[in-house]
């Protein structure tokens, strides 16, 4: 799943970083990202406060859901391009439709 995570974050324009085992620093690791996707049933307890904390730090816009399915990550997205700044401006707005 995180080549396909990748593949549709790129498909709206974004990089994407898939994290599913806290290994070394997660703070390092996340970095100040447009958004913070969790997927609540995929990644451990600690490893989900981790990332949370770290947003929170940043000012990092947050969305969780518990199901980690390539439809959830499409709405989510979807979502996050309605409220970019750029939002009907860039090359990908017709995803957003």
């Amino acid at each position: 799943m995180e080549r396909q995570y990748q593949q549709i974050c790129k498909s709206y324009g974004y990089k994407a970083k898939v994290f599913t085992k806290e290994a070394g620093s997660l703070k390092r690791k996340i970095g100040t990202p447009d958004l913070l996707i969790v997927f609540t049933n995929t990644v451990s307890h600690s490893m989900t406060n981790c990332a949370l904390q770290e947003a929170k730090k940043n000012g990092t816009r947050i969305a969780r859901t518990h199901t980690s399915s390539a439809a959830a990550l499409h709405e989510i997205m979807k979502e996050h391009c309605a409220v970019c700044p750029k939002a009907g401006e860039c090359a990908y707005a017709e995803m957003c439709d």
